[in-house]
């Protein structure tokens, strides 16, 4: 429902368009109703007089019959492309969406018409399902798109759908009535009361309404809150009215759905109240409609035995509690209905459900104060308690969830009623079952770790009770239970509680399970792994204890002492202090000897003057605790001061009474603990003094190590008695007993305690200052003792009561060090700084599990080691060796801090430390401070902003803040150049362009304040980069309408100082009105109108661009383009603003190649651009740039990527509604596209340079379909018609070669890894754009014929593509008007051209003109046929081929110049035959030698005759079919050229051939059968034989028969003429058996029996009858049977012809 809710917000008064019905249906809802029957009586006086039905509108108005027609064409589409899905399988159907695009297209301009037309086909019979549901979907995208319609045809449309959703009761109804239901919701958001007043006509009170009517209102509810709220009252009341006729599951489902959206769009009317318009219903009046309905859906429905109903009622409980329970009188009614809710756990319901409902009550009932009846109680308590105790079935899914919803319920029952619920859980434990134990248990630990609330002591005092009497329960579970409420206790803050029952029972479990687990048993692994378990919960929970209370592990008994010494009861210390002095007072005045005598034995039985003097002074400390002891006890150091110390005595007569001085004049409100201890410390030190070169100074720095643990950490005495021992060790004089004692000191000190180590550590220090050396080796003796490894960190001879966790030990030996460096004198610390102390330092902590007290000892130890060095007299002088190792370390330690939430200091210690190392040679590199850099600023500006009461995290956020500033600072002070501001810049790019607004903002103050700083130290030493002015402008730029108000503020500031720096750089003009300017602006920037900042930040960007070269300008614009959906679109159309500013006051100043690297940087970015206002002005920013820089803004656009992508195409489309600039832009694609057809030209000028630049084919053609698809329809392009034609041609054929590589492929391939789609093809978009272009003709009868004769087709193949072309130049010279002769130029230009493609192609279109008179016409003819000369030359076999083709059709198109060309034409045809070996070419070349001989006479033909016939013979036995069938035909046109003068010549050429035409008219090619046959007899003449001339081709007879007779007939003619000649035939014939023919082979069998038979006796002699035998015997043996029945009736024709000439047989021989 969130975006139904946002829009409603958006849009609260949507039907400006029907008041007067809206005031005819909003109920009065200021009246609050009482129970259901006056709400029935509403809902009937409501709606008792219902309106006229909205079908009854009366007829349909005409539709206009042409778009109604094509409406329904289109509709058939679609199912008919439905149809084709179904069977084929789910896919894409893009013909079914295009045919929906273009109905909705057509509804731009024509709504109402359309409209109308598609309700007109709702209402046509027995439409299909799907045609309603395509109809109805193309409805609601017009709907969508058109915003508000007509009324009438609204009115119309909401009676045929609310018709269509009421009356389709069948299971395919339903999909139908969905989307009419969800028509009426797309037409209520701008038509909501025409859609409810239908909805409401059909919700009659006391009548069961239908189905869909329900699930219609409940999402005009949903879509239209603040609109549905004056008819909600009416609906409930009259849903209600209907619940009693609602029997079926199904429609209760829907009305308990409805409910369920019903409540809460009322919760959020309630919440957004003060947003509607319309009349106010209170929450109060809501609850007590739907009370009614809850009642019933509980009481009734509740009970159903359908589980969808149950499932149904208890999802709409939900909502509807949240209404009803902050109503006191009906919560009260609530909880009388509970008992029924339980009784729903037996059931087969979702026990969660019943839970969460329970839940919403009870927590309720906690919030309100006004629990359940007490009645009530044990059922709740019961069946909650049992849904714990017992195990879930497995119907139940979601039981841990449930137990987790229990707790809760619990939870809020032991806040309304504790005494009660331990009473029943008290009776539950008395019960032995485990489970029911453990239940109560895990029940009782829940309550007492509630959070908020809090449960009160006095409920976790009763809980504890409960808890204490199952302590003796010695199951494992039931154990794991107990421990895991201590636990708990622990952790809620009740340690007091535990100490005693609780750490004996954990101590006790710790014991026995550990026994238990060392004594197992093999046989019960079952028991063995329940006491691991209750083993593992123990020490989780000694865990928590000990990190949790404090000083829990060392409880001791306080023991009651009366003497000061050994009193730990200092309430009585000043009291007996006082005694004390008295009696010493009294003791010092007698004479007596007695009294002298026991004062001496007194004295002897005083302690060790050490001793008192130590515990004095230590609990001087806290001088006005116990009464004022602090003066007591000096008056009684005062007193014994003889006794004590005689040497000191005279010194503290004068000391001590400044010291009661202070204290008197002081009290514990005013005094200072500091100064007070200073001057303890200094009178301790004048003490000593008093001393020097006795022992005394160690003695009594061993009492005061022995009063350690006299005191309680921490406490101002033990504060105080570390920092004196520390300073009266420093003045001991025996090393090796100030050893035993540091050492008894470290190894008694309890590590695990902030306090006692911190005090430890001080000590060390401040002994270091007269004992570094003993404190190094003590330290260092220390490590060895303790044995110090990976394994074991426990000193168990030396202290058993605590053992010492690794981490804590290693950093307060760490810090121990660095203390040591801090306070020695600096002499001496140059000879250990590096080693031991901080080799030792890093060795503890990288030999650690570094936790965060680990880290903070260790940067502590840095930052001192770092001061310590700084504190040296020359500390340029010295190079800390170590400082990369510590630098390492801190990275690390701020790298592994959480980037999104602060919880300790870590962070802000390591970047101070960072800052003291910086300061410390040897200085970082540039490489380094950069790294720095950025660690720093990911782990802070990362960082969520604090919450606003949470103090302590923000001054943890503030301090860390501080410490980046300190830490940048630092670091930017070693390299104040450009560069480093340049690089600072970059690390703060990402976290300005953020996304999240504290992270701008701490950015831009960060930049602000570096920037200050920058032009404080520079200033105007060191000018900034080339084009850095821009790139940090850029990047500030788009915050100047940054939603965050205090970010566009630094933002402004932030120009304001780059704008200073840049003009006092360059001496540019920069007045005070400028300044004035930006201050204006700035002030402007606080509004929160985003227009109006918009043009604030448009105001600035003028202001600031004089100041910009054009360097700047264009890295202003990269920069501003790489911004582009960094952040939010608000940031993006600041970008464009600026960009659009620059563009419009430097577009004419700007050179090429500037123009270049802008358009980049816009096509680059456009296409990540989805928001509308972004990307149109950086559009018109592309086409500023065409206008005057036409040339480089072309060659970017044609180097972009394909597929064309949306933004590109969005750039052509704009170039497109310009007609005059669209038909410029298709001359400069034209003109690229022809640049490879013509030499390379060298460029003059950086215009030629972009001119001349290669660009992508393929996207000019895609660029030249697109500007043709979109320009004016009316413009037919007749000019550009010859020249496109040409064009789109020749890049078709270009895709044909072997350079059809188009440069788009290695393009597609460095963007995308598969392969280009196939519509992308040049082939296929060449196509398109043409036919686009012929259907632009007036007359479209070209389109039509060339789409009927298939030129497309062939074109795309390659293969037919030449045939293509042919016939698509044959159509055009066709059907051409004027623009023949500019054609025919381009094909010759493109035969010039030096690429072959391009010549095959022209040369292609150039055969179908040389068939027309143009060429003859246009006078170029002779250019022509020079350029088809120099085709046949070329090596190109298609080239070849068709330059021959060509020259043959001069005879069809310009037959008279023939003649003039005949040597020409003659002497290339007769090259082509003697110089190839192609096929192709031979072939064309005789077919154009037919065709020219056609046109010539005996006598023009001269000596090419005797060529072409002996050329002509040599083809006439080719392998190849149509070589002979060329050859042939060749033959016979020359026979028909033969005049008298070359008679003689050609009978000796018929003679020769006479054999090969007699064979090959049975030759295995029909084609070259026919024309060989008709050659031959063309040729009979030119035997002289009149008889010969006669019988050719007159016979009856069949084919073979004939061609049988007349060989007989010739044979019989030469056997009387020219025997010789037969006899040549003959030995001719025979050679042809060998013939790879076998239709040749039997030819020549039969030829040579034909010849024999016919041969006479004289000439039959002379055969080589042995040689021609075994030539006819070997053909027995051939493959073909019809060769070997031919060549036995050969053979047999021979032994006829030989047997009279045989000689005998040899005698003896048969």
């Amino acid at each position: 429902m969130g975006d139904f809710y946002r829009r409603a917000l958006c849009k609260p008064s949507a039907n400006r368009d029907s008041g007067r019905q809206l005031e005819l249906r909003v109920p009065r809802v200021c009246e609050p109703t009482e129970p259901e029957e006056e709400m029935a009586e509403s809902a009937i006086d409501s709606n008792g007089d219902p309106p006229q039905e909205t079908e009854d509108l009366g007829p349909l108005e005409p539709a206009d019959s042409g778009t109604f027609q094509q409406v329904t064409n289109l509709l058939d589409i679609m199912d008919s492309e439905a149809a084709k899905s179904d069977t084929a399988g789910a896919g894409p159907n893009l013909r079914k969406a295009l045919a929906s695009v273009i109905i909705t297209e057509k509804a731009t301009t024509e709504p109402c018409v359309v409209m109308n037309a598609l309700i007109r086909c709702l209402q046509v019979p027995e439409i299909s399902t799907q045609r309603k549901v395509n109809i109805y979907n193309i409805l609601q995208e017009i709907i969508q798109q058109e915003g508000e319609l007509e009324e009438r045809c609204v009115q119309r449309l909401v009676a045929v759908a609310s018709k269509e959703m009421r009356e389709i009761p069948e299971v395919e109804g339903y999909t139908k009535a969905e989307v009419a239901s969800d028509t009426l919701v797309a037409l209520s958001r701008n038509h909501f009361s025409m859609v409810m007043y239908e909805m409401q006509h059909h919700l009659k009170p006391l009548d069961l309404t239908d189905e869909f009517v329900l699930v219609t209102l409940a999402k005009l509810a949903n879509g239209n809150v603040f609109e549905f709220m004056p008819y909600m009252g009416i609906t409930l009341a009259t849903i209600f009215t209907m619940l009693r006729l609602v029997n079926e599951a199904k429609m209760r489902q829907v009305v308990c759905n409805a409910m369920e959206t019903f409540c809460e769009t009322v919760q959020f009317y309630l919440k957004h109240l003060e947003e509607s318009v319309y009349p106010v219903m209170t929450e109060e009046q809501f609850a007590i409609k739907l009370f009614p309905m809850y009642r019933y859906f509980v009481t009734v429905w509740l009970r159903s035995r359908s589980l969808e109903v149950k499932l149904g009622v208890i999802k709409s409980l939900k909502p509807m509690l949240n209404l009803l329970l902050p109503n006191d009188d009906l919560r009260e009614q609530v909880y009388d209905y509970i008992p029924l809710l339980l009784a729903e756990y037996q059931g087969s319901l979702e026990a969660l459900l019943i839970t969460q409902v329970l839940r919403q009550i009870l927590e309720m009932s906690v919030i309100t104060g006004t629990p359940v009846p007490q009645m009530q109680l044990h059922t709740i308590f019961t069946e909650l308690h049992v849904q714990v105790c017992t195990k879930a079935s497995a119907q139940q899914q979601y039981s841990g969830q449930n137990l987790r919803e229990v707790e809760q319920c619990f939870i809020a029952l032991a806040h309304s009623y504790p005494k009660e619920l331990m009473k029943f859980f008290l009776s539950q434990m008395e019960l032995s079952t485990e489970a029911i134990r453990v239940g109560t248990l895990t029940l009782i630990r829940a309550v007492v770790g509630a959070d908020e609330p809090r449960m009160n002591i006095k409920t976790i005092c009763l809980a504890i009770r409960v808890v204490k009497n199952t302590l003796s329960d010695t199951r494992s579970k039931v154990r794991m239970a107990i421990l895991r409420i201590i636990g708990q206790l622990a952790l809620s803050g009740f340690q007091d509680r535990i100490k005693g029952w609780g750490l004996k029972y954990v101590s006790m479990q710790l014991t026995l399970s550990t026994y238990k687990m060392t004594n197992r048993r093999e046989s019960f692994h079952q028991r063995d792994l329940e006491e691991k378990m209750v083993h593992k919960v123990t020490m989780d929970t000694v865990k928590i204890i000990t990190s949790s209370v404090s000083g829990m592990t060392n409880e001791f008994w306080v023991r009651l002492v009366c003497y000061v010494m050994e009193t730990d009861n200092m309430e009585v210390l000043t009291p007996i202090c006082i005694s004390l002095t008295n009696l010493a007072e009294r003791q010092l005045h007698t004479v007596d000897t007695e009294a002298s005598e026991a004062s001496r034995s007194r004295h002897v039985e005083l302690p060790a003057p050490q001793k008192l003097l130590a515990r004095l002074l230590v609990l001087m400390s806290s001088p006005y605790e116990g009464e004022g002891r602090g003066i007591a006890m000096l008056n009684l150091l005062r007193t014994l001061s003889q006794s004590i110390a005689p040497s000191m005595a005279d010194m503290w007569e004068l000391e001590i009474p400044l010291l009661v001085k202070y204290l008197e004049e002081h009290t514990k409100f005013t005094w200072n603990q500091k100064t007070w201890e200073d001057k303890l410390i200094q009178f301790l030190r004048h003490s000593l003094k008093k001393t020097r070169g006795s022992n005394w100074s160690l003695r009594l720095g061993k009492e005061l190590n022995n009063q350690i643990e006299s005191f309680e950490s921490p406490s101002l005495e033990k504060s105080f008695l570390y920092r004196a021992l520390g300073f009266t060790l420093a003045t001991g004089l025996d090393a090796d007993k100030v050893e035993v004692l540091l050492l008894e000191l470290l190894y008694k000190t309890d590590y695990g305690k902030d306090f006692d180590r911190e005090g430890v550590i001080l000590c060390f220090g401040l002994c270091a200052r007269g004992q570094v050396k003993t404190v190094l080796n003590v330290l260092h003796e220390f490590e060895e003792r303790i044995q110090e490894s990976e394994q074991s960190w426990q000193i168990g001879a030396w202290r058993k009561d605590h053992p010492w966790r690794r981490e804590t030990v290693k950093s307060a030996l760490m810090v121990m060090y660095s203390c040591v460096a801090l306070h020695c004198h600096w002499q001496t610390l140059l000879s250990h700084v590096e080693h031991p102390i901080t080799a030792k330092i890093i060795h503890h902590y990288t030999s650690s599990s570094q936790d965060i007290n680990l880290k903070m000892a260790f940067m502590k130890s840095v930052v001192q080691v770092t001061n310590a060095i700084e504190n040296l007299k020359d500390p340029e002088d010295f190079q800390f060796t170590q400082k990369t190792t510590l630098t390492a370390i801190l990275v690390g330690i701020i790298k592994a801090e959480p980037t999104d939430n602060l919880v300790s200091p870590v962070r802000t210690m390591a970047m101070d430390a960072l800052s003291h190392l910086s300061q410390v040679k040897p200085s970082y590199s540039a490489e380094e401070n950069s790294e720095l850099m950025e660690i720093s600023m990911n782990s802070v500006i990362s960082l969520q902003p604090p919450g606003k009461d949470n103090e302590s995290i923000k001054t943890l956020h503030t301090n860390a803040l501080c410490a980046l500033e300190r830490l940048m600072e630092g670091l930017m002070q070693r390299q104040l150049d450009p560069k480093g501001l340049q690089e600072m810049v970059h690390l703060l790019e990402k976290w300005i362009l953020s996304e999240k607004e504290w992270e701008r903002e701490k950015a831009m103050n960060l930049h602000l304040h570096l920037m200050q700083i920058y032009v404080q130290s520079i200033g105007v030493c060191i000018p900034l980069m080339l084009g850095q002015f821009g790139t940090l402008v850029g990047l500030i730029a788009p915050c100047t309408c940054d939603s965050h108000k205090r970010t566009r503020m630094v933002s402004t500031d932030v120009l304001s100082s780059l704008l200073d720096l840049h003009a006092s750089q360059t001496c540019a003009s920069w007045d005070a009105s400028k300044e004035l300017e930006l201050a204006r602006c700035k002030e402007a920037l606080q509004g929160p109108e985003e227009d109006l900042i918009l043009g604030v930040s448009a105001t600035i960007a003028k202001v600031a661009c004089v100041q910009f070269n054009c360097d700047e300008v264009v890295s202003l614009v990269q920069k501003l383009c790489e911004n582009i959906g960094a952040t939010d679109p608000q940031h993006d159309k600041a970008s464009v603003t600026w960009i659009s500013t620059f563009l419009q006051m430097r577009v004419k100043e700007l050179e090429e190649d500037k123009v270049a690297e802008i358009l980049g940087a816009i096509l680059v970015h456009l296409p990540v651009v989805d928001l509308r206002e972004v990307r149109c002005p950086l559009i018109e920013g592309i086409l500023l740039l065409a206008h005057y820089h036409q040339e480089p803004v072309l060659t970017s656009l044609l180097r972009q990527p394909l597929p064309m992508q949306s933004h590109l195409m969005e750039v052509w489309l704009a170039v497109a509604e310009n007609m005059s600039f669209a038909r410029t832009m298709l001359h400069g694609l034209l003109g690229r596209l022809q640049s490879w057809l013509t030499p390379k030209a060298n460029a003059t000028s950086k215009a030629d340079v972009w001119r001349l630049a290669a660009v992508d084919p393929l996207m000019a053609l895609c660029t030249v379909h697109l500007l043709i698809k979109r320009m004016d329809k009316d413009d037919t392009l007749l000019d550009l018609f010859p020249d496109l034609v040409y064009t789109l041609l020749m890049q078709l054929g270009g895709s044909q070669g072997p350079e059809a590589v188009s440069p788009v492929l290695k393009t597609w391939r460095l963007i995308h890894t598969s392969a280009l789609p196939e519509e992308m093809s040049l082939q296929r978009i060449t196509i398109k754009a043409m036919k686009l272009l012929f259907k632009r003709l007036n007359s479209g009868r070209l389109a039509r014929i060339v789409e009927e004769q298939g030129v497309w087709a062939l074109l795309e193949s390659g293969t037919t593509f030449l045939q293509g072309a042919g016939l698509l130049a044959r159509l055009c010279l066709q059907n051409a008007g004027s623009y023949k002769q500019r054609l025919a130029e381009l094909v010759l230009r493109g035969m010039a051209s030096e690429v072959l493609s391009c010549r095959i192609s022209s040369t292609a279109v150039c055969v179908e003109f040389m068939r027309d008179p143009v060429l003859y016409q246009a006078k170029l003819l002779k250019p022509a046929v020079l350029l088809l000369q120099k085709g046949v030359d070329q090596r190109d076999e298609v080239l070849c081929v068709l330059s021959l083709r060509a020259l043959g059709n001069m005879a069809l198109g310009a037959p008279k110049k023939v003649r003039q060309y005949r040597k020409l034409l003659l002497g290339r045809c007769l090259w082509s035959l003697r110089d190839s070996s192609s096929t192709g070419v031979l072939s064309e070349g005789m077919e154009a030698l037919a065709k020219i001989l056609a046109e010539l006479r005996e006598g023009d033909v001269g000596s090419f005759f005797d060529a072409i016939s002996k050329q002509c013979r040599a083809f006439f036995d080719s392998e190849t079919d149509v070589l002979r069938f060329r050859a042939f035909l060749l033959f016979g046109r020359l026979a028909k050229v033969v005049r008298m003068s070359k008679k003689h010549f050609f009978k000796g050429e018929v003679k020769r051939a006479w054999v090969p035409l007699l064979l090959h008219c049975q030759d295995p090619c029909p084609d070259t059968a026919r024309a060989c046959m008709a050659t031959m007899y063309q040729c009979v003449h030119f035997w002289g034989c009149k008889a010969l001339e006669d019988s050719s081709g007159r016979s009856d007879t069949s084919g073979a028969d004939e061609m049988t007779a007349f060989q007989t007939n010739l044979c019989s003619v030469l056997t009387q003429k020219k025997p010789a000649v037969l006899y040549g035939f003959l030995l001719e014939t025979m050679t042809y058996v060998k013939s790879n023919l076998p239709r040749i082979r039997i030819a020549s069998c039969n030829l040579a029996g034909i010849i024999m038979k016919q041969m006479s006796e004289h000439y039959l002699k002379k055969l080589d009858f042995a040689a021609l035998r075994n030539s006819l015997q070997e053909l027995q043996l051939d493959a073909d049977l019809g060769v070997r029945r031919a060549a036995l009736e050969t053979l047999k024709v021979l032994d006829a012809c030989c047997h009279p000439q045989l000689p005998a047989p040899p005698r003896g021989v048969p």
